[in-house]
């Protein structure tokens, strides 16, 4: 066979591959801002899956499985209402106790778990991550999703208090706000998936910031209003409750379904401005880390 021949079978197989249509193509050249939303569609069954594995994984081997998902909220309501209810006397608006706290802690919990999980995406799969491509963002998305499951559990618990408390105490008075329960419960699983991403950027080469960050949300918890009403905070502080994003969150979840608090359309939008900026910057973080993270980890 001549040398030429050779030459023309070559031309023509790279010919061929030129126009190969492929359905996903994987490059080291990629835009700034990528959110690879065709991607998360392509791979939505390993999404699931995923899902599935959070949901499994976390309770596996345990006596009481699913139902710690129940006792948590019990456990830290009733410590609310005996440390800062009765022992420290912090007002809580007229609301009974139990409902008042139950009502923080069910959407603190949310943002503190996504968060949480979402901070150590990288260290905790850098097995699969080295092993087989799909998209990385598939994976910090579950997590919100597989939390989601875990919120919706203690939610119907603060539903069965707050329908009870509703018919034997008159202050207890759902509105028509309840209608901005998927923009809120949007709202935390957008900041916690956020923060997340941009922390677990950062852990690649810092570890340090995952010891940090448990430290870190024990903290912005009594940053937020969460065992205490907003409207007991002296007004010269005020503004260092106001800035952090979940405030009002918290504060509308309370006013929609107990009647109680303070409900401010500017503050709420303020909220979504914060989780639009922080969600775009830690997505564009994280898919810039992504790229050669396992050189590093």
């Amino acid at each position: 066979m001549s040398l030429i021949t050779v030459l023309q079978r070559k031309e023509t197989h790279t010919v061929s591959q030129k126009d190969e249509k492929w359905d996903i193509e994987i490059s080291s050249e990629k835009k700034l801002i990528d959110f690879k939303f065709k991607e998360l569609w392509h791979y939505r069954d390993l999404l699931m899956l995923l899902v599935w594995r959070d949901y499994t994984h976390v309770y596996k081997q345990t006596i009481l499985g699913p139902l710690w998902y129940l006792v948590q909220p019990i456990i830290m309501t009733l410590a609310f209402t005996v440390v800062f209810g009765n022992i420290a006397g912090i007002s809580t608006d007229g609301i009974p106790q139990t409902l008042f706290y139950m009502a923080g802690i069910t959407c603190w919990y949310y943002f503190a778990d996504c968060l949480n999980k979402t901070a150590t995406t990288f260290k905790d799969n850098q097995q699969i991550f080295g092993k087989v491509y799909f998209t990385r963002l598939i994976v910090p998305l579950s997590i919100v999703i597989s939390n989601l499951i875990k919120f919706g559990v203690q939610f119907i618990l603060f539903l069965c208090f707050l329908i009870w408390f509703s018919q034997t105490n008159d202050a207890v008075q759902p509105n028509l706000y309840i209608l901005l329960f998927p923009l809120l419960v949007t709202l935390i699983g957008g900041l916690g998936l956020g923060f997340g991403l941009f922390i677990t950027s950062l852990t690649v080469k810092y570890r340090d910031l995952i010891f940090l960050l448990q430290f870190g949300i024990q903290l912005a918890m009594y940053a937020t209003p969460v065992v205490y009403p907003l409207s007991t905070v002296a007004p010269k502080y005020r503004w260092l409750i106001d800035i952090n994003p979940m405030t009002p969150i918290v504060e509308a979840f309370r006013y929609a379904f107990t009647g109680s608090g303070i409900f401010s359309w500017y503050h709420l939008l303020y909220s979504f401005i914060f989780m639009c900026v922080v969600l775009a910057t830690g997505m564009i973080i994280f898919n810039r880390t992504e790229r050669n993270f396992m050189d590093t980890v």
